[in-house]
């Protein structure tokens, strides 16, 4: 029988190669290429790419030999997860490997922008010697300010107390317990910028945190401080960095990431307070090997049929046919969970119950702990990484089994633990010959909703014309109710709502509503598809 064809897209290191193995027809081809990429994916089995290369739909539909995808990197913007999803084709991606160098690079700004290091090489190189005009500051005895205290933020935590800086952070996610362990102080995101001498920022990249550094947070900052960003584009508002830079209202930033890549006409790029750098996280030799070997492994598992962990669509290998489905489903309900939660989680179990527990339903963990974590992190999220920021987060994680499902053949749960006392829970199961995805409990209100993109769950003081106000506010505002469903203890107590709308609200109107209903609870959770 002829060897399953691996096509490798894209310049990796010899590395890759060897960890593939002898047991592929291993093939190249330029991905920037289009018409030679597309003939070579006909007879592929999988493929190897970076950043350049574009699997888009068209080339997953003239794929149909494809089984895999790999990213030898993190991003995934160059990858069609949906068309992928639809057509059975698992995606990978290498999680955990530029972590170090996005630390390191990030260090390096920081150190630059303390002691002016390029614009004094740019002034020497030109003949010019000015020592005075590039005195520096020592990082000795400064406040730094990581927002997002995930893998990359304790890294760079590490990196910098060696400096005898103080570290704070904020990140909404990470118990006071960890921050203790980590010799970190988590204070308000208000707190960290009017106190922080540097602030480099290690969050997602979502609807909430977009923008989320702009004109009212530079307002708060020093303007001897300095800001630093080589996680996502976008987290600063690029406008407000701007005018706080020209107006000298902060003293300078380091960026790696833009909204616009390359920033071609980026007015920061004329700036002399500013150190950029062309999106160099993940550009060293070392990250680049560990991410080829890394997508080599995960080739080798899909291929063979065994299960692989940095899947970051579905699970591959040999999970039951019963299990399967619930993957999915899971992995929502570790959104919802996430999304529900007031304060940081300290512990959360994942329980199983009914017919399926006869088989391995470890996968289901996981599936349910990438979900929690999918927009809370700024690291990519798959089945492998999903323990390990849950184990750096102090957050200890159950799995519970159980045979008896008293109302639903089979039910998941997650149920997680607040570092303020309470806890929150929610369950679903599948239901009907298509396997509709429903959420059946939430908090313990006994609810069936289907899962959507987008939910509001609210809870409040039950009483009459409650549905009328929040009816007529998301009304005004061009909101469309798909679905609604209210669930109640007793009478006259507390009830829980929840809507499935059928686009994103904004804050100011969810503020706007839970201010008229007086809502003890009141969230929009949206759900990757």
């Amino acid at each position: 029988m002829s060897k399953p064809i691996v096509l490798i897209a894209e310049e990796l290191s010899p590395a890759t190669v060897d960890a593939l193995g002898p047991d592929f027809d291993i093939r190249s081809v330029d991905g920037t290429d289009r018409p030679a990429l597309l003939a070579a994916l006909a007879n592929a089995s999988a493929v190897l790419v970076r950043s350049a290369t574009q699997m888009d739909a068209e080339a997953i539909a003239a794929s149909p030999q494809l089984k895999v995808i790999a990213r030898a990197g993190v991003g995934l913007d160059n990858v069609d997860i949906k068309s992928a999803t639809t057509a059975g084709v698992m995606v990978v991606n290498a999680p955990t490997s530029n972590i170090i160098s996005a630390a390191e690079l990030t260090v390096g700004h920081i150190l630059s922008l303390a002691r002016h290091i390029p614009a004094a090489h740019g002034s020497l190189a030109a003949g010019q010697w000015k020592r005075s005009k590039y005195t520096g500051i020592e990082l000795y005895e400064k406040t730094i300010g990581i927002i997002g205290l995930g893998r990359i933020g304790a890294l760079i935590t590490a990196r910098m107390q060696a400096f005898d800086t103080r570290v704070v952070a904020y990140d909404p996610y990470v118990t006071a317990a960890r921050a203790q362990q980590l010799g970190v102080t988590l204070l308000p995101l208000d707190e960290l910028l009017a106190q922080s001498d540097f602030v480099t920022i290690h969050m997602p990249k979502t609807p909430e945190t977009t923008g989320m550094i702009g004109t009212a947070q530079f307002a708060l900052m020093k303007p001897t401080a300095f800001i630093v960003n080589v996680a996502r584009g976008g987290l600063i508002d690029e406008d407000a960095l701007y005018a706080a830079l020209k107006s000298g209202r902060i003293a300078g930033a380091g960026i790696d990431v833009f909204v616009n890549e390359p920033p071609t006409g980026s007015p920061l790029l004329g700036l002399d307070n500013i150190v950029v750098t062309p999106h160099l996280g993940a550009s060293t030799d070392e990250a680049q090997e560990k991410a080829g070997v890394s997508v080599a492994k995960s080739v080798r598992l899909a291929l063979g049929g065994e299960l692989v962990p940095d899947a970051v669509n579905v699970a591959g290998g040999v999970i039951d046919s019963s299990v399967r489905p619930g993957i999915p489903l899971m992995e929502k309900l570790g959104q919802v969970l996430a999304g529900l939660a007031s304060a940081p989680l300290t512990s959360i179990d994942v329980e199983v119950r009914g017919e399926i527990v006869a088989f391995d339903v470890s996968v289901l963990k996981l599936a349910a702990l990438k979900g929690v974590f999918s927009n809370i992190v700024s690291e990519s999220v798959s089945y492998v990484n999903a323990p390990l920021l849950a184990e750096a987060r102090g957050i200890t994680v159950r799995l519970v089994t159980d045979a008896t499902s008293e109302e639903y053949r089979n039910l998941l749960t997650v149920r997680g633990a607040l570092s303020d006392g309470s806890e929150v829970s929610v369950s679903g199961t599948l239901t009907g010959p298509k396997q509709t995805e429903k959420i059946v409990e939430i908090n313990g209100y006994d609810v069936e909703v289907p899962i959507a993109e987008h939910l509001i769950v609210m809870i409040y003081t039950d009483r009459p014309g409650i549905v009328a106000i929040y009816g007529k506010e998301f009304g005004e505002a061009s909101i469309n109710i798909a679905g609604m469903q209210i669930a109640r203890r007793n009478a006259g107590g507390q009830a829980l709502s929840v809507l499935t709308v059928d686009s994103p609200v904004s804050e100011e109107l969810l503020q706007k509503v839970r201010t008229a209903i007086r809502a003890d609870l009141l969230r929009e959770i949206d759900i990757t598809q």
